[in-house]
C-alpha cells in the first residue's frame, strides 16, 4: 500500500470517489497506487481532491526523481 491509497483509505474514501474528484479516471488511480509515477497535473489534481496543498506533495508522491530513476539532487 502506498502513501495515496493510505491516505484515501484514511478519509473513507472510495478509489472511485477519489477519481471522480480529481477529474482523472479509475485506472489512473489504480496505476498511481500500485507505484507507478504521474504527471505533475495529475499528482496536484489527487493533492487537492484529498485536501491537500500543493506543499504536502512529498507526503504522498515523495521527491522527486530524475529521468534515471534516482532521487534529483537538492
Amino acid at each position: 500500500m502506498n502513501n495515496v491509497q493510505r491516505f484515501r483509505e484514511e478519509q473513507l474514501m472510495a478509489k472511485a470517489e477519489l477519481a471522480r474528484k480529481a477529474g482523472v479516471s479509475e485506472s489512473t488511480i489504480d496505476r498511481i497506487e500500485a507505484g507507478k509515477d504521474c504527471r505533475l497535473e495529475t499528482k496536484r489534481k489527487i493533492l487537492f481532491a484529498l485536501g491537500l496543498s500543493v506543499q504536502d506533495s512529498v507526503k504522498l508522491f515523495g521527491r522527486r526523481r530524475n529521468g534515471n530513476g534516482h532521487r534529483a539532487a537538492r
